[in-house]
């Protein structure tokens, strides 16, 4: 119902530095969206940190912000660094490193019922965030029964099936473990002689072990695939 903070995460090393974890690289694939959703990813222009920091306090910042209305499909990358922010109307699988660490620096303004903003990370951002003008995302149309590569980084890889017949994935030489989302429609997914159905907003764990995993759609369904 209203947009999500303005916010950034730190790189693996600065994370590590001040908080002895890892930093945070995540994606966004958008499965639906309200009339006007929209999010914020990245720069539109270069900044400085003198006016990042200026613009944070007169309520300025969405202003160099790049803004894009979404649509379902629609696939963001954000590395560690990169400002951005969720705004209303949209609905989101978000795929990320295992962390915490976040640092809000833009709230809107808002207060609570006493009139008190929520802690702002101002600061500790400035050496956390990449300044430089982000490229437009791009969208892509998924081929129906063809594996489509969303995202490979260091962090996770992400593809997407948009399924209309059953397709076989082959994970014998994958030394990870396997998350699949249904974000449209329904699918009986089979391992060995185990089977169980996914529907749209559920996710499944394929263990490490499995070799050979069967997805089969009941009318078309978009599943996202995702390991590390």
């Amino acid at each position: 119902a209203q947009p999500l903070s303005v916010q950034v995460h730190p790189d693996d090393e600065l994370a590590q530095r001040r908080h002895g974890c890892p930093g945070k690289t995540e994606m966004w694939y958008v499965v639906d969206g309200a009339p006007g959703a929209y999010l914020l990813d990245g720069f539109s222009r270069q900044v400085t940190a003198d006016e990042y920091a200026a613009r944070v306090a007169d309520q300025t910042l969405p202003e160099v912000l790049r803004r894009y209305d979404v649509r379902p499909g629609d696939v963001y990358y954000l590395p560690a660094g990169r400002v951005h922010s969720i705004g209303t109307g949209c609905f989101i699988c978000e795929i990320q490193q295992s962390s915490d660490v976040t640092y809000r620096i833009y709230d809107f303004g808002r207060v609570d019922s006493e009139g008190r903003p929520r802690q702002l990370h101002v600061e500790e951002a400035k050496e956390a965030i990449d300044y430089t003008v982000t490229e437009p995302e791009t969208r892509r149309e998924i081929e129906a029964n063809v594996p489509a590569e969303l995202v490979r980084s260091p962090f996770f890889t992400t593809s997407a099936y948009r399924l209309t017949e059953p397709m076989t994935c082959d994970y014998a030489d994958l030394d990870s473990f396997v998350i699949l989302i249904c974000t449209k429609g329904a699918c009986r997914v089979s391992c060995g002689e185990e089977e169980v159905k996914l529907t749209a907003g559920h996710t499944l764990l394929v263990s490490a072990e499995a070799e050979n995993v069967t997805l089969a759609p009941e009318g078309e369904t978009t599943i996202l695939e995702s390991y590390v």
